[in-house]
């Protein structure tokens, strides 16, 4: 194998099929990146065992043929090499990058032991434009959880009856909801798609008016834009019922700048980190006085400006909760919808409705 290839397109296409190799394996084909050479160019793909992710990237082909190499090394490699022209070239047992007068020797694994790409013939589709799944994406994905020993939770709930496509994602202490309003944008689907999926696909390079299709079978996902192509298998298992966590009525509102309540906040934080990071918010009358303390260090306060409807109540949050969900809203403003101090709250953009996120309160400690 030889061929000499673009260094920005070669770690454009890294990026991508990195995004499925493992991290922590046994099994070393797994940790790797099996790079082929062919007519269409220099294809990388990664592979964590149930997640398949690769990139096509145009390339001067001198020989054809494949090997894998560790991500890893492969990847900080490529991110410090200067612009230019990268020439590969497997060399017995090695092979070599090369670049101007830089040079570098890698090991090289067989790639016939590189778990193939399954054919998937989706028995459901989604087509939406990519700009509008990116913004679901973010709205939600901050509230995955990382807790393995609930699969189902490590993921985003897909769900589409016709009319309405909705994503969830909850760890439990705080659940984001986005929704697109939009008919006739494929089957009627129902999938836990893992974290770990979802950031490949919103790294695609694709416009934000473009369209991305979304193919769907039993228990496998597959995106295939042409020079990319993600396989993975969805998560299974029963999904919350989410739709009970969510308030039905509020008696109290506070309507205030996003931007202004954020800093404050983040200043708060200095302090309350040492207490699980738990701030205290006391509605008082048209503005918003926000502490922390810490034990050892002492005490914080901050005030924002806001609109009250009944809104003298006090309620304490993981700030760190607050702040991402105040990120992923859209919008200067930003409404909290309570009940009292034992309830979860709704925060949601003034200008909207189709996001929101619950957060479940904390002891006043």
């Amino acid at each position: 194998m030889k061929v000499t290839v673009n260094k920005k397109e070669l770690s454009d296409a890294l990026t991508i099929a990195a995004g499925a190799s493992s991290v922590r394996t046994a099994l070393p084909v797994l940790a790797s990146i099996k790079i082929t050479a062919g007519e269409s160019g220099v294809t990388l793909t990664g592979c964590d065992g149930e997640m398949w992710a690769q990139a096509t990237c145009a390339a001067q082909v001198e020989d054809e043929g494949s090997v894998c190499v560790q991500q890893k090394l492969l990847t900080d490699i490529a991110a410090q090499l200067p612009d230019g022209e990268v020439a590969i070239s497997l060399e017995g047992t090695q092979v070599f990058l090369r670049i101007g007068a830089s040079e570098w020797k890698l090991m090289a694994f067989p790639a016939d032991e590189f778990p193939p790409v399954p054919d998937i013939n989706a028995s459901g589709t989604l087509t939406l434009k990519f700009g509008q799944l990116v913004k679901g994406l973010t709205s939600v994905m901050y509230a995955v959880s990382d807790d393995t020993s609930r699969p189902v939770l490590t993921g985003v709930l897909f769900t589409y009856d016709g009319e309405v496509l909705t994503l969830v994602a909850t760890d439990t202490h705080r659940m984001a909801v986005h929704k697109v309003m939009q008919e006739g944008i494929g089957s009627q689907v129902t999938a836990i798609v893992p974290e770990k999926a979802l950031r490949i696909i919103r790294s695609l390079s694709l416009g934000m008016d473009d369209e991305i299709t979304i193919g769907l079978e039993e228990n496998r996902l597959i995106v295939d834009i042409g020079n990319a192509k993600m396989v993975s298998q969805l998560l299974v298992g029963q999904y919350p019922n989410w739709e009970r966590v969510v308030p039905s009525e509020y008696t109290r509102v506070w309507t205030m700048d996003r931007d202004e309540l954020s800093v404050n906040i983040k200043r708060a934080m200095i302090l309350a980190r040492d207490s699980a990071n738990r701030i205290r918010f006391s509605g008082q009358g048209e503005k918003i006085v926000i502490s922390a303390r810490s034990e050892d260090k002492g005490e914080a306060k901050e005030e924002v400006a806001m609109v009250s409807k009944n809104g003298d109540v006090d309620i304490a949050f993981n700030g760190r909760y607050v702040i991402d969900a105040l990120n992923a809203l859209e919008g200067e403003g930003v409404r909290a919808e309570m009940t009292e101090s034992s309830r979860p709250a709704i925060l949601r953009p003034t200008d909207s409705e189709d996001t929101f996120c619950v957060v479940m309160p904390m002891a006043m400690g």
